[in-house]
């Protein structure tokens, strides 16, 4: 089931009463831990390894800090797990809590590999690129929100409406789908951002030139199916054009093979009327 929430609710200032611990302040629990303050719940306690980054946020947003797990409060009402897949069931070992809620911010991880540790368990996913040197506006991110139970469930997805405008009911398997297209649509494009950054340091040129393409591009599939806004040698058909990229690109061969794959998925996908 996937539910959008309109944000509002007369009995939402009790949210603001919940005691919350954030474990991670690294780049998701660094804006979430802002986003948490700025909407007037109550973040009572930080926990990171890292000093530096858990001083850095405790100081922005006055809130005490611990690097200990064991010096973590046993006794608020949710604990936010913002931190690294690799690293959650070692924290999730280590975490000791009483009676609270667990949940974790991940995209691509089971709210399931909590259950081993905790009763009450979730998942509190931000969909969206965090970067420590960027604000970020919460209002539109889609907040994906799930638990083992229907009571903790609709917890955080009350919770979460006060933090987005947005707010989802996804479960494990379809956040694990989800994910994958963030991947692609976030990480890969980035990726190829990249590719076209390096081709242009090669021939002294500024990436600037194409910063105006790159948000036009974005802007275009804010209304429209991507599969109509493509555009481009490959769906054109243009055959000579192709062949004189990838002879420009033999002195980049890595390269020269994602375009080479790229343009054989768009010739065999894109169908345009």
């Amino acid at each position: 089931m996937i539910v959008c929430f309109v944000p509002y609710d007369e009995n939402i200032c009790s949210y603001m009463t919940v005691k919350i611990v954030l474990i991670g302040a690294g780049n998701v629990g660094y804006h979430l831990g802002r986003r948490l303050k700025e909407a007037g719940l109550q973040v009572v306690q930080i926990f990171s390894r890292q000093e530096a980054h858990a001083r850095r946020l405790a100081k922005e947003i006055q809130v005490p800090f611990v690097t200990d797990l064991a010096q973590v409060v046993t006794d608020a009402e949710l604990y936010i797990l913002a931190v690294n897949d690799g690293a959650m069931n070692e924290v999730a070992a280590q975490l000791q809590v009483r009676n609270g809620l667990v949940v974790h911010t991940s995209g691509g991880t089971p709210s399931a590999i909590l259950q081993p540790y905790f009763p009450r368990f979730g998942v509190l996913y931000p969909l969206q690129t965090f970067s420590l040197t960027r604000p970020i506006d919460f209002t539109p991110i889609p907040i994906c929100v799930c638990a083992n139970n229907t009571a903790d469930e609709d917890f955080l997805f009350k919770l979460g409406s006060i933090i987005s405008q947005n707010v989802y009911k996804i479960n494990d398997n379809q956040r694990a789908v989800l994910h994958v297209a963030a991947v692609f649509v976030n990480n890969f494009t980035n990726y190829l951002f990249q590719i076209g950054y390096d081709i242009l340091q090669q021939e002294n040129l500024s990436f600037d030139l194409l910063r105006p393409l790159i948000l036009e591009t974005a802007a275009k599939i804010q209304s429209h199916a991507p599969a109509e806004m493509q555009t481009g040698p490959a769906v054109r058909g243009d055959a000579e054009t192709v062949e004189r990229h990838l002879a420009y690109l033999e002195k980049f061969s890595e390269y020269q093979n994602v375009y080479q794959l790229l343009t054989n998925h768009i010739q065999k996908n894109i169908i345009i009327s």
